[in-house]
C-alpha cells in the first residue's frame, strides 16, 4: 500500500512540473546536451481501414534524460537492459506526439492536438503536417481529446487565446473534464500541480457551450467511432476505437509511455501515471484485447508512423510500426 501511494503521488507531480512562465509540461522540452531529435519527413502517414482513411500527423520529438524517476517501479539497470536489447540509447529517451486523423466520408475527425505554440523547438508541428496531408483546421468537424495532459490539448488555443479548430465540436471525457475543473481538487493539489489545473481552465473555461461536448467513457461518438474507458493515466483517461468493413483501429492515447519499455513491460509504471496499479491493469486488458482482434493499434507517443500491430513478446508485447 505505502509503495503504491508513493507511485500515485510521484504520477501526480512529475507530469505536472511546468516550465516557468509557460504551459508546456517541463518534459516535453529537449533537454540540454542531449542532441536534438529528428524529425520525420514528411510528418504525416496515411493508411486505409476499411472505408476510412486513419493518417498519423506528428507534432513533433522531445528528448529527455533517461533518469531513475522515468519507470518508478523497475531498477534504471534494467531499464536500459531492455533499451540496448532493442538497439535503442540508454542515456535519454525520445518521445514523439502524434494525433491521428480520421478521414470517413465527409467527416475530419482528430484525436488529441498536441503542443501547439506552447512547446520546445522540435514540437507545434501538427497544423504544418495537417496541410501537408492535404488538410486545414478549418476541415475538422470533431476533435476527440484522451485526457488534459497539456501535451494533448494544448493545440487547441495559441497563445494568443484563439480556438484552433474553430469549426469543431470538441469532445471530452465527462470524469476527466470533473476531476480537473474541480476547484476543491485544484485547491487541495501540490503546488506542482497546480500549474496543469491552471492550463486545464486556461483551455476550456470560456470554450463556447456549443463547441465544447462532455461524453461518458464506452459511449458512440460517431458512426464507426467509440470511446473506451481506460482510466489510470488520469481519473478520465479515454481511448478511441475505429471500426469500417470489419477492421478495426485502437487508439491508445497514453495507455502506454515509450511501447519499447511499457508494451515488453506492461507492469512497469510511467512516472506520469497518476494512478500506477488502474494504469497497469487497463494496459495489460487493453493490449490483450487488440491482439486477440488481430486489431491496428497507435498511440500518441508510439514511433513513427505511430501505428502498427501488436505481437506477445516474453512477459509483454512488442510494438511493430506499419512500415
Amino acid at each position: 500500500m505505502i509503495q503504491r501511494r508513493r507511485l500515485l503521488t510521484a504520477g501526480l507531480l512529475a507530469p505536472m512540473a511546468y516550465a516557468a512562465g509557460s504551459f508546456v509540461p517541463a518534459w516535453a522540452q529537449n533537454a540540454p546536451n542531449l542532441g536534438t531529435p529528428t524529425l520525420p519527413t514528411p510528418g504525416f502517414r496515411r493508411t486505409k481501414l476499411g472505408d476510412v482513411e486513419i493518417v498519423s500527423l506528428i507534432d513533433g520529438i522531445a528528448r529527455r534524460p533517461l533518469g531513475e524517476e522515468f519507470v518508478k517501479n523497475a531498477p534504471i539497470a534494467e531499464v536500459r537492459a531492455l533499451l540496448a536489447s532493442q538497439g535503442l540509447p540508454t542515456d535519454y529517451i525520445d518521445i514523439p506526439f502524434t494525433p491521428f486523423l480520421v478521414v470517413a466520408g465527409g467527416r475530419r475527425i482528430l484525436m488529441d492536438t498536441g503542443l501547439g505554440d506552447h512547446g520546445g523547438p522540435t514540437t507545434g508541428k501538427l497544423l504544418e503536417n495537417l496541410r501537408a496531408a492535404g488538410f486545414g483546421p478549418q476541415d475538422i468537424d470533431t476533435v476527440l481529446i484522451t485526457h488534459y495532459h497539456g501535451d494533448h490539448i494544448n493545440g487547441l488555443r495559441n497563445k494568443a487565446g484563439e480556438y484552433i479548430f474553430p469549426k469543431a465540436k470538441v469532445m471530452v471525457p465527462a470524469p476527466e473534464h470533473a476531476f480537473w475543473m474541480d476547484d476543491a481538487k485544484m485547491a487541495a493539489a501540490p503546488d506542482a500541480m497546480k500549474g496543469a489545473f491552471n492550463n486545464v481552465r486556461r483551455t476550456f473555461a470560456q470554450m463556447p457551450a456549443d463547441m465544447l461536448v462532455r461524453f461518458e467513457p464506452g459511449s458512440e461518438l460517431a458512426p464507426g467511432v467509440r470511446s473506451v474507458a481506460a482510466f489510470g493515466h488520469t481519473p478520465g483517461h479515454t481511448l478511441f476505437e475505429v471500426s469500417s468493413a470489419g477492421q478495426t483501429f485502437n487508439y491508445v492515447g497514453d495507455l502506454t509511455n515509450v511501447p519499447a519499455l511499457f508494451a515488453r513491460n506492461p507492469d512497469w509504471a510511467v512516472t506520469f501515471d497518476m494512478d500506477a496499479e488502474a494504469a497497469r491493469k487497463v494496459r495489460r486488458e487493453t493490449f490483450a484485447r487488440i491482439l486477440s482482434a488481430n486489431a491496428m493499434i497507435g498511440g500518441f507517443h508510439f514511433p513513427f508512423p505511430a501505428f502498427g500491430r501488436v505481437a506477445a513478446a516474453g512477459n509483454g508485447y512488442a510494438f511493430t510500426p506499419l512500415a
